[in-house]
């Protein structure tokens, strides 16, 4: 039994809490694009259009702008779904990652007409380019079979039962001369809620087999590219493996650098495109499996013919994604595997610099050493010239005083003088903590 809190004393403790901000959003998710009730017989107009959330945003703009010049409830900011009655028709919109549906359904018409102009006027702007168009027919089974899939090409057209084997559907996945794929319905005895349910599905596997396809064109675009990366990355590799000079893996290291910037180049767009093919390809598969087909004697199930048209082009996608995934880690490896080759060779010719440093650095502290030793005698030398020729001016005074004596005993302390000095002059020179060679 459902409690809607009316019991005596009953109170709301949920509006009590902080909501979740997406709560609201989680929650009308299940219910955002509930199917829309058709009795038969009836004619649907089907249109898919490329576009971006900033495109998408204008087209409910103008949506809503439409809807109150005709007294019709308006989109808000935040709808992505919403169904219009318009007399005896209905257009359901809906907008979604990147596409915006116009679906309408009107008692089967007789002269033709499409709704959309007679609708909107002949100026409707839509929301970007036209990728699905379809028509969708939903009538009684008071035709023969025969005569109802005349119009169909035989060489593809699918025919299957659904809803239990009380509705019998046909296409043959081919736009008409008006540009639209045509789809019929046969309601053999549908309960009322399925004729909606089962147009919805159908519509849905028709805008999103297309959909899935849109990631084949990138393949075709990306192959030749691939390729040619891989022959000049192989050519690469074998000139990586003959190579020892430096300059040479520094030129091949930017050949590889060029051929990453080239693969990324291509395949920015395609890691989205492809993972939005195989989501599409997936939501087909569901749908296919949601109807329940069982097959009619004489024709393919429209899961035959689908699977058997789509599952070579998404495997050729899936092998695509794959090779270039797999073709920028070997494009990685490469680079890693030269970069190290770089820096050992870097290494090696840094320690032989290091090592010539050295051995220049030894040379020239031994010739200090030796300029030193040299700057002691020279001084010594001229310290005891000085003594010389004061020792002989004492002897004019006191003529005891032996000049030479007094030069001679002069030497050894002059000389370890002078070595201490020049010893203190190189230590403050130096610094402190200086190791003594």
């Amino acid at each position: 039994m459902r409690d809607n809190g009316s019991g005596a004393g009953a109170e709301d403790w949920t509006k009590r809490f902080v909501q979740h901000p997406m709560r609201e959003a989680v929650l009308g998710e299940l219910h955002a694009r509930p199917f829309h009730a058709l009795v038969t017989p009836r004619t649907v107009i089907h249109y898919a259009f490329m576009s971006t959330a900033e495109t998408a945003a204008e087209d409910r703009a103008r949506l809503a702008a439409r809807c109150e010049a005709r007294g019709l409830p308006k989109p808000g900011p935040n709808t992505r779904h919403m169904v219009l009655k318009l007399g005896e028709a209905a257009l359901r919109w809906e907008t979604h990652a990147e596409f915006t549906t116009y679906s309408f359904d009107m008692p089967p018409p007789k002269d033709g007409v499409d709704p959309l102009p007679a609708l909107f006027g002949k100026d409707f702007q839509p929301p970007g380019p036209l990728i699905v168009a379809c028509r969708l027919e939903l009538v009684h089974d008071d035709v023969p079979l025969k005569e109802r899939l005349a119009g169909f090409d035989p060489a593809s057209l699918a025919v299957s039962l659904v809803a239990g084997g009380r509705a019998l559907i046909a296409t043959d996945f081919k736009p008409n001369d008006h540009g639209r794929t045509d789809i019929l319905v046969v309601d053999t005895g549908m309960f009322p809620q399925e004729p909606g349910s089962t147009a919805q599905r159908l519509l849905e596997i028709e805008t999103y087999r297309t959909m899935a396809l849109l990631g084949l064109p990138e393949t075709q675009r990306l192959t030749p590219v691939i390729r040619r990366i891989e022959s000049e990355l192989s050519s690469i590799t074998e000139r990586i493996r003959m190579s020892s000079d430096l300059e040479q893996n520094r030129h091949l290291l930017a050949d590889l650098t060029g051929l990453a910037a080239d693969l990324e180049a291509a395949t920015a767009t395609t890691g989205y495109r492809f993972g939005a093919s195989r989501a599409y390809f997936e939501i087909v598969r569901a749908r296919l499996d949601v109807i329940d087909e069982k097959a009619l004697d004489g024709y393919v199930t429209w899961s035959v013919f689908l699977n058997r048209r789509l599952l070579p082009a998404m495997r050729t996608i899936q092998a695509t994604d794959s090779g270039q995934s797999e073709l920028a880690a070997k494009l990685a490896r490469a680079a890693e595997l030269l970069r190290t080759r770089v820096d050992v060779e870097l290494e090696r010719q840094n320690k032989a610099l290091l090592e010539t440093m050295n051995r220049r650095g030894r040379i020239q502290l031994r010739m200090q050493q030796t300029v030193e030793g040299l700057s002691v005698a020279a001084i010594s030398y001229y310290v005891i010239g000085l003594v010389s020729y004061l020792a002989k001016t004492v002897t004019f005074i006191n003529h005891s005083v032996d000049p030479e004596a007094v030069t001679a005993a002069a030497v050894l302390p002059v000389v370890l003088l002078v070595w201490l000095m020049v010893r203190r002059i190189r230590r403050a020179f130096e610094g402190p903590g200086h190791a003594e060679e």
